[in-house]
C-alpha cells in the first residue's frame, strides 16, 4: 500500500491528528479563551470575581509603569534580534568557510542552546557576578565599575548578553544548513570575480538565504518577548528599579506575586495581540524582501 493510499482515509487522518488537537485545545486554545474572559473581571485570591468590563484595559493605558515596561520590552527584544542575527551570521559564515574541524566548532557554538533557560541564566549569573564573576575583574581592569545588581543599564546589558548567548546556537543550526545549500559554483564564480569575503556574505549569500533569515527573525522576536523570562527571574528579578522588567516578567509578578489575575489576564491579552501584530508585519515584510527563487 502506498503512502498516498494510507492517508486518504479522513477518519484515519483525524485519529492521527487527535493527540495534537487535544493538546492544543487543553494547553493553548482553552487558556487563551479563559484569559480573554478573565481580563474583564477583577479577580484575585482575596475576593470573588467581579465583572468590571474594560476597567483593566483602561488601567493599563493609564499606567506609567506598564508603559515603561512596554518600552523596555520592545528595546530588549529588538536588541536580542539584532544581536543574535549579527553574531550568528558571522559565526555561521566562518564555520561554513573552514574545512577541518567544522563539526567540533558547530558543537562548541550550539551547546548553550541545549541548556534550559534557567540553567543558562544561572551559568551567566556566576560568569558575570559583580563579586565572583570570571570576567568581572577583566572588565574592571578597563576602568569600568561592574555593579549590575544596583545599576539598571548594566543589568539590562548583562541580561541582554545572556539572552543573545543562549540563542546563538539555534540560529547557527539553520544558518549553516542554509549556507551549505549554496552551490559551490556560485562561490567559485564570486571568488574569480574578486569579490571579498565580506561582500560575498552580504551581497551573495544573505539574499539567497533570506527566507531562512526571515524565519529566524520571527523566532528570535518570539524568544525576545517570551523566552527570556527565566533569565530575568534568576538574574535580576526585573530590577534594579524596573530596568529589566520586561512584559512577560511584569505579567508574572502581577499574577503570582500580587495575585491580580484579572489585571494579569488583560496584560497577557495585550501582549498576545501586540506580538501577533508584530509577527503579521514581519510576514508581510518578508514577502517584499525575501528571495524565494524563480
Amino acid at each position: 500500500m502506498s503512502t498516498r493510499e494510507v492517508y486518504t482515509d479522513r477518519l484515519q487522518a483525524g485519529v492521527l491528528l487527535l493527540p495534537t488537537m487535544l493538546v492544543s485545545l487543553l494547553f493553548l486554545y482553552y487558556p487563551t479563551v479563559r484569559a480573554v474572559g478573565l481580563s474583564f473581571y477583577r479577580a484575585s485570591l482575596a475576593r470573588s470575581d467581579v465583572f468590571v468590563g474594560l476597567e483593566n484595559y483602561r488601567r493599563l493605558a493609564g499606567s506609567g509603569e506598564y508603559l515603561r515596561s512596554v518600552l523596555i520590552s520592545v528595546l530588549f527584544a529588538t536588541c536580542v534580534v539584532v544581536g543574535v542575527m549579527a553574531v550568528a551570521l558571522c559565526v555561521s559564515f566562518l564555520i561554513h568557510e573552514i574545512e577541518v574541524g567544522k563539526g567540533l566548532y558547530l558543537v562548541a557554538v550550539i551547546w548553550p542552546y541545549a541548556l534550559p533557560p534557567a540553567v543558562a541564566g544561572l551559568v551567566f549569573l556566576f560568569i558575570a557576578h559583580p563579586n565572583i564573576g570570571i570576567f568581572t575583574s577583566y572588565i574592571e581592569a578597563l576602568g569600568v565599575d561592574v555593579n549590575w545588581f544596583s545599576n539598571g543599564p548594566q543589568a539590562f546589558v548583562v541580561v541582554l548578553i545572556a539572552a543573545v548567548w543562549k540563542q546563538i546556537g539555534y540560529n547557527v543550526i539553520f544558518m549553516t544548513a542554509a549556507l551549505g545549500n549554496i552551490p559551490d559554483s556560485l562561490t567559485e564564480t564570486a571568488e574569480l570575480d574578486g569579490v571579498s569575503r565580506t561582500q560575498r556574505l552580504l551581497r551573495v549569500y544573505v539574499p539567497i538565504i533570506s527566507p531562512t533569515l526571515v524565519f529566524l527573525v520571527i523566532m528570535n522576536t518570539i524568544y525576545g518577548f517570551f523566552g527570556t523570562f527565566a533569565m530575568v527571574d534568576l538574574m535580576t528579578k526585573g530590577g534594579p528599579a524596573g530596568a529589566t522588567n520586561i512584559l512577560i516578567y511584569d505579567l508574572y509578578r502581577t499574577a503570582f506575586q500580587f495575585y491580580e489575575f484579572g489585571f494579569a489576564s488583560a496584560k497577557s491579552v495585550v501582549l498576545f495581540i501586540a506580538v501577533g501584530l508584530l509577527m503579521y508585519g514581519q510576514f508581510r515584510l518578508s514577502d517584499r524582501y525575501a528571495y524565494y527563487g524563480g
